[in-house]
């Protein structure tokens, strides 16, 4: 499918992973093109850079999809304990090498919900139980609002 429009009279699901998808996609072409210097430019006073905005998406797909799933802890899967440290950059962080962890971690997290259906509800959170539909629509919730935040971060640099 190459569009929203192709998935209208999809069922629920494909619609919800065609979205996600999508969004995940956008951050991860947030980087085309950019210098390293580029990508790890700090324009607010956060710690949100565009680089750190795809290690962050990253972190949220682990979260959501690996330690809600299995119930293994942020220690286990070698994640930060919060989301505001997944936006620290390290030295070793390239633009490839950001790009290449996302895009392994986009791929575990399908294979991870695959086996699950949409009632399905996984217990590892610490919100308690909740159903693959809410975290759906949560991580769609957040990567909306990264990808904002990426549009104009990447309008700033390249202006």
């Amino acid at each position: 499918m190459s569009s929203m429009d192709d998935v209208i009279a999809s069922p629920l699901r494909e619609q919800w992973e065609f979205f996600l998808d999508e969004h995940r996609t956008a951050l991860h072409d947030c980087l085309d093109g950019l210098t390293e210097e580029q990508a790890r430019r700090s324009l607010v006073p956060s710690r949100t850079t565009l680089l750190g905005l795809v290690k962050h998406a990253t972190f949220v797909e682990k979260v959501w999809f690996d330690e809600a799933i299995t119930g293994r802890s942020r220690d286990e899967i070698g994640i930060p304990a919060t989301p505001d440290e997944s936006f620290i950059l390290t030295a070793e962080d390239t633009v490839d090498s950001v790009r290449a962890a996302y895009r392994e971690t986009c791929e575990a997290s399908r294979k991870a919900t695959a086996v699950l259906g949409l009632d399905d509800v996984v217990t590892g959170n610490r919100r308690g139980p909740l159903p693959l539909r809410w975290i759906y629509l949560h991580v769609l919730r957040e990567f909306a609002q990264h990808c904002g935040h990426a549009d104009i971060l990447r309008e700033q640099i390249l202006a």
